[in-house]
């Protein structure tokens, strides 16, 4: 066996008999560099030789899954401790990328977190914490809920902390050093400065404590780096800080050893340039964590005990012991453990903290409710139906998380430059030391000219000194920590303002996606409409029915055991007539036409005029009634009984009270609103009208709705797509953003890339909102940091010294540094004030509100 061939096992899932085991291993023998394949159906895993210049694991991975099986693969998330910029994100993931079994893994800053894919038994943790504590980082398994609450706040709270206290220690002496510095500049002031204070040996000894005390943690983070090939904006700082320093203890000490001489001590550069970039930290970490808020306030919900019924006593326990079916008794004031059904009892519970609605939710025998919850009156009982990890808040705090942890594919590119930025600087700094030490100080030299923010003038440092600082400016100016925060920091804000509102994103690209949208398409039934139709008219032909009652209890029957909301319709307008509605013998459904049903001996069709069409039933003669109904926006069903035409049913649907409110907002913000449909196109046109929709897509099977989608993208369109998350998961898996409304809490499970808990169509129009306001402070992240880099560098290198004879010193670099990250993460904070343009509130909801999702819906002349 030469050297470069491995060998891995590899789990396989979806094999079922030997066929499976012989296609798996065909697939992989195909594959150049492959030997010795083995698929063994007992395991259900696959051992073979490989060689890994010739194939990698993702084409093994690839090859599985073309055959139609899987190579499985689980998620694990690692807080990671000491990343400080966007060159640290790239240094992470490449080294769990290197790792065999690893597919993949995302890095977030804001977060400290790395969301690690692998292939279970390939890779185990304990080496993916140790790849990151080879590039200089700590690593541990993330905690879940409140641990990881805790210890998110522990940590930004030592953060914070050491700091703190670097920044008293270099900021005092500092302002020391400073003092001492421009004694000569003092003026009337002199008489309070003692004089010793000015000597150079007092100001070096000084600022040794702060270099070597605050400033120690730049020096060891970047040896740490260095020893695994790693540089980071650590490296950055050492260099420039070390470089000051070191020189001025040469040229104090050794003041001819030919650097600059005694006019070339930059000991107040070092200690000052240390406070700034401490300085920087410090407002780093206090505002940091603010734009995770969201997240913590989440968690903060999450109930701590319960009042279980056991033995038919009341016991206090923790609320993660509950278990599936306790009876939990909940009084005035206190919060809902866990996700339940009501069985005894009648209050209002406040549900806004999740999902944003903001008046109290009525509740009784029968309703759901949801953990975290406050109930606000009365008291109730209620038996527990989702405990743990699978209770409402659990998965939207997931969801949540794992947007945050997500990246936008602006964000990739921004992290890309930042990650390569490092060493082309230190090669910038060398670049600018040698010209203007060879070149640029004698062609633009002017003795009277000074470093703003620095007590030399040039004719002090001399060409040494001079050349030193610009290129000490210059690693310190161009740090990118500004460029890795302005992304993630606007996303973090971004989705957990969204949250805020019963809006959830899945993942940044779904922000960014969301932020270019050019049309929605909405399904009707259920998302524009309530989707609970409701019988509205009865034409019979006068031929075989001998009464209206007659004509609408032979068509429930027929509908008797349908699950369609139209047919639910007929059944009950026959109950609510009185009518005993017995089921069919037989009963069958034509999906895109109706159904047909027999009883007696008798065979009843119920559905649209294509089935009539097709069964050579003549509804001629109803022809004009039937148009006057459509046109009304009412759907029309044609009975049939053994071949003759019995009569006409309409049901009409009725809008959502918001619907036209939120088309409106939408149009506001510049977008086209189509409308898809099974209705015929009269109906669609009359719904269309009511609430303003610009275009419609009528008589669409199901089965078509994700390829109308297609066609509108076809013609260079961001394409929405809002519905129900069941039927609809084609069509909303093939536009650039699904958005699932009316989900309720149960979130997990949906499909898209957006889930509105709240059944309110203006949450179409809140998503788009913040997605515009988060991806405006992206933008306005970006442009101010790599404007600050883009000017920074040729300001911090002496390019405008030539015009202006005024160059910047190093420690007003290192201020300018610490405003930039500053700034983009205040700026970021300003997120916490959006607020949607589409009014809330609604009236109060029996039952469980606006949470819970519409009956789903199957094709009978409609969605």
């Amino acid at each position: 066996m030469t050297k470069n061939i491995s060998e891995i096992t590899l789990p396989i899932s979806g094999m079922t008999c030997a066929s499976c085991v012989s296609h798996v291993e065909d697939a992989l023998k195909e594959l150049p560099g492959t030997s010795n394949v083995v698929v063994n159906l007992g395991t259900n895993k696959a051992s073979l030789f490989f060689d890994p210049q010739r194939v990698k694991l993702d084409d093994m991975r690839r090859a599985v899954d073309d055959v139609g099986y899987a190579v499985p693969t689980s998620e694990l998330t690692l807080d990671v401790r000491g990343m400080t910029c966007a060159s640290c994100v790239e240094h992470v993931e490449g080294a769990l990328r290197e790792l065999d079994g690893v597919t993949a893994s995302v890095v977030n800053l804001g977060l400290g977190t790395a969301k690690v894919t692998f292939v279970p038994g390939l890779v185990s943790i304990s080496a993916m914490k140790r790849a990151v504590r080879e590039v200089g980082y700590e690593a541990q398994e993330r905690s879940e809920g409140t641990d990881a609450l805790d210890r998110e706040r522990q940590a930004r709270e030592d953060e914070i902390k050491i700091q703190g206290r670097n920044l008293i220690i270099a900021g005092t002496i500092g302002l020391i050093v400073m003092i001492g510095t421009f004694y000569d500049m003092a003026g009337p002031f002199k008489a309070f400065i003692p004089v010793w204070l000015s000597y150079k040996w007092v100001i070096g000894l000084l600022t040794t404590p702060i270099v070597f005390g605050p400033g120690r943690q730049f020096f060891s983070n970047s040896w740490r780096g260095l020893k695994h090939g790693v540089t980071d904006m650590n490296l950055l700082y050492a260099t420039g800080i070390g470089a000051a320093y070191g020189i001025a203890v040469i040229n104090t000490v050794f003041p001819k050893a030919g650097f600059g001489g005694e006019g070339a001590t930059f000991f107040e550069s070092a200690a000052l340039l240390t406070a700034f970039i401490i300085l920087g930290r410090w407002l780093e970490a206090l505002t940091r964590g603010r734009t995770s808020e969201a997240i913590r306030k989440l968690m903060k919900l999450q109930p701590k005990v319960a009042r279980v019924m056991r033995n038919d006593r009341e016991e206090e326990i923790p609320a993660d012991e509950v278990e599936l079916g306790d009876v939990i008794l909940v009084r005035p004031g206190e919060s809902i453990a866990v996700d339940g059904q009501v069985f005894e009892g009648y209050s209002a519970v406040d549900e806004s903290m999740l999902t944003g609605e903001s008046l109290p939710v009525e509740k009784k025998a029968g309703d759901p409710v949801i953990g975290g919850t406050l109930n606000k009156t009365g008291a109730f009982k209620f038996k527990a139906t989702r405990v743990g990890k699978d209770t409402s808040l659990a998965q939207i705090i997931k969801l949540v998380e794992d947007a945050q942890a997500s990246k936008a594919p602006i964000q990739k590119l921004a992290d890309w430059v930042a990650g390569h930025f490092i060493l082309g600087v230190h090669l910038l700094a060398v670049v600018v030391f040698i010209f203007w030490f060879f070149f640029g100080y004698q062609m633009f030299f002017d003795p009277n000219s000074s470093f703003i923010m620095s007590p030399y003038k040039l004719g002090e440092i001399g060409v040494f000194g001079f050349s030193l600082l610009l290129s000490v400016t210059v690693l310190v100016i161009s740090c990118p920590c500004a460029v890795g925060l302005a992304t993630p920091s606007a996303m973090m804000a971004g989705t957990g303002k969204a949250a805020e509102f019963g809006v959830l994103f899945k993942g940044a690209e779904a922000i960014e996606n969301t932020s270019k949208l050019q049309t929605i398409v909405f399904d009707k039934t259920g998302t524009l409409t309530k989707g609970e139709p409701s019988v509205t008219d009865v034409v019979f032909s006068g031929q075989l029915p001998e009464s209206r009652d007659q004509l609408l209890m032979i068509a429930a029957i027929a509908e008797k055991n349908s699950e369609h909301p139209l047919g639910e319709a007929i059944v009950r307008g026959a109950e609510s007539h009185g009518l005993q509605v017995v089921g069919p013998d037989s009963f069958n459904s034509i999906p895109g036409h109706g159904i047909e049903a027999k009883v007696n001996g008798s065979e009843i069709l119920l559905g649209n005029r294509k089935l009539m069409k097709e069964r050579g039933v003549d509804f001629s003669a109803m022809m004009l009634q039937a148009e006057a109904l459509e046109v009304d926006g009412k759907t029309v069903m044609f009975v049939a009984l053994d071949g003759t035409a019995m009569g006409l049913i309409a049901v009409a649907d009725t809008l959502k009270e918001y619907s036209a409110e939120a088309i409106k907002h939408l149009h506001k913000l510049g977008l086209e609103v189509v409308m898809i449909t099974g209705d015929n196109r009269r109906t669609a046109d009359a719904i269309a009208r009511k609430v303003g929709i610009d275009r419609v897509l009528a008589e669409v099977l199901p089965q078509d709705k994700a390829e109308e989608v297609k066609k509108l993208q076809a013609q260079g369109k961001k394409v929405a797509m809002v519905g129900d998350g069941v039927n609809d998961a084609p069509a909303l898996a093939q536009a650039e953003v699904g958005m699932a409304i009316g989900s309720g809490t149960d979130v997990a499970k949906e499909t898209g890339d957006i889930i509105l808990i709240k059944d309110d169509i203006r949450d179409v129009v809140v998503a788009l909102e913040v997605a515009k306001a988060t991806m405006r402070k992206v933008k306005q992240n970006l442009f101010w940091a790599f404007f600050y880099n883009t000017l920074g560098i040729p300001l911090g290198a002496g390019l405008f010294y030539a015009f202006a004879s005024v160059v910047i010193s190093p420690e007003l670099a290192g201020l300018m540094m610490a405003v930039s990250s500053i700034s983009v993460t205040l700026n970021t904070l300003l997120l916490k004030s959006f607020k949607p343009s589409v009014g809330r509130g609604h009236k109060p909801k029996q039952g469980s509100g606006n949470t819970q999702l519409s009956p789903a819906t199957a094709s009978v002349g409609d969605d």
